[in-house]
């Protein structure tokens, strides 16, 4: 109560200079800045006069001089003042009605203090834009998650540590595009509101289309858009983007998520295991300087050796049996079951084979990897759009990268078998109708371009928000998203 009454009262103090800045003919507000430089930018130009601005996180006046901190997005510089360099009247105005929070400013020359601290000596300070409400806690930061994320910008303001992580991850959405366009990839935009569920396992979000009268969803992945333009005669596309699935909220996953997909004719699987490699070391170096990760307390190396694990014979190995022959649902945990892996009540989230074989993975393979590992030789039953295997059709050509426990990248040669295709695609409508809610629709428009040919083709999905999670270390996803969905 009494931090919120000393809150109204500084409120009440701000307008108030506000209204007196009105009354004495100054603009509180003005419409520009001319700027000679950013301020990292000045922090190298030592013995040069510059004119920079940013916000004020710190203030102390002593007498006849002082300091303040000014900073943007990238970096922040200390500004003397005093009465050597500002007349009475310019000194006055700044320690009376230039506050912490407030946008301003400064001209002077860069110098060093004798404590080794780069300043400006400032001969010229404008006011900017007045702030009507100081800064948090005194600048300390914010301390409550709930804060953190309503209130972003506090949080980017007072914590050097999120401005790295979303400055960073600016970093990498920026060099994912010039990767690839680097390695001929072109960028396309696939629709967000579409008319069938499709391109992967997940349960949709659902809207009304008021125009056309019909019911839409939104994008739960691009893949069969964009394999379309590979249909088209484009060698190599990729999108970035948002995908959305009405699925659980924890802390590793989102309903609404960015995630990279792109898609190379003529290549098989292979080839993305060794292109995102690549990819990934150039990455891990450019955008933070490294390629070492620390997970849950652990250094994790991605320029090392990547070792594999086959996800069927590692399967069989944990049940016990074949459970690639095993078609029945019920009968499938009950072999569970009798193994003493889990019981009934664990498993009644499944309602397929799919799913029952998914569940099993994550908690016994997935979780118990912390090194980067190529996870591959899928069960065709988890993945409908992938190329069956040509020496065992119950097997799909796929990989998935694993660190820390966590999917960093999910990729398999693409099924281009229009008459394959159909049925599998009819294969999840029966899901479907028996309460599998992930199941995928049957993509009529998908199948018409299938069957007007497709050239051998490979996929990989990669999201960047979990990534980014994973090379901070941070304990929840939504801690990777400027704006967050709050309830």
């Amino acid at each position: 109560m009494a931090e919120t009454q000393m809150l109204s009262n500084e409120v009440d103090i701000r307008r108030k200079k506000i209204e007196d800045l009105k009354n004495a003919g100054e603009i509180p507000y003005k419409d520009k800045f001319e700027r000679t430089c950013t301020i990292a930018e000045a922090r190298e130009r030592l013995g040069e006069k510059v004119k920079v601005a940013g916000r004020i996180i710190f203030k102390r006046v002593m007498g006849k001089f002082g300091f303040i901190q000014i900073r943007d997005i990238n970096a922040k510089i200390q500004v003397s003042v005093g009465r050597n360099e500002l007349d009475e009247q310019a000194y006055d105005f700044y320690k009376k009605m230039i506050d912490i929070a407030d946008f301003v400013g400064v001209e002077g020359e860069v110098y060093t203090t004798q404590t080794g601290e780069i300043t400006i000596k400032c001969e010229k300070i404008t006011l900017l834009s007045k702030a009507l409400r100081p800064l948090p806690e005194k600048f300390h930061g914010l301390s409550d998650t709930e804060t953190i994320y309503r209130q972003r910008y506090l949080d980017l303001i007072t914590n050097d540590f999120s401005r790295k992580v979303f400055l960073t991850r600016s970093k990498i959405v920026s060099f994912l595009r010039r990767y690839l366009e680097e390695n001929e990839f072109i960028e396309v935009e696939t629709p967000i509101l579409q008319t069938s569920v499709s391109g992967a396992s997940a349960k949709p979000f659902f809207t009304h289309h008021n125009a056309l009268d019909m019911e839409c969803n939104l994008r739960i992945a691009k893949e069969t858009w964009l394999k379309q333009c590979i249909s088209a005669g484009f060698d190599r596309v990729f999108e970035l983007g948002k995908d959305f699935r009405n699925e659980g909220m924890d802390t590793t996953h989102l309903q609404e998520f960015t995630q990279v997909e792109w898609y190379a004719s003529y290549w098989n699987f292979e080839d993305n295991i060794k292109f995102f490699k690549e990819m990934i070391i150039k990455l891990l170096n450019e955008c933070i300087g490294t390629t070492k990760i620390v997970s849950q307390g652990q250094e994790i190396d991605f320029d090392s050796e990547w070792p594999r694990v086959n996800y069927v014979e590692k399967l069989k190995e944990i049940l016990g049996f074949d459970f690639l022959d095993e078609n029945d649902l019920n009968k499938f945990k009950d072999k569970v079951v009798e193994k003493g892996l889990y019981s009934y009540g664990e498993l009644e989230e499944c309602k397929s084979v799919r799913t029952l074989i998914d569940f099993i993975y994550k908690r016994k393979i997935r979780n118990e990897i912390k090194n980067p590992t190529i996870i591959f030789n899928y069960p065709a039953e988890l993945m409908p759009l992938a190329r069956r295997n040509d020496k065992d059709d119950r097997i799909v050509d796929a990989f998935q990268i694993v660190a820390g426990g966590a999917e960093i990248v999910k990729a398999y040669s693409e099924l281009v078998d229009p008459i394959v295709q159909r049925k599998l695609l009819e294969k999840q409508l029966e899901e479907k109708s028996q309460g599998e809610e992930e199941a995928m629709d049957l993509d009529e428009d998908f199948l018409l371009s299938m069957e007007h040919g497709m050239p051998p083709i490979s996929g990989l999905g990669f999201g960047i928000d979990r990534f980014v999670q994973f090379i901070f270390d941070l304990p929840n996803i939504r801690d990777t998203i400027l704006f967050p969905l709050m309830k």
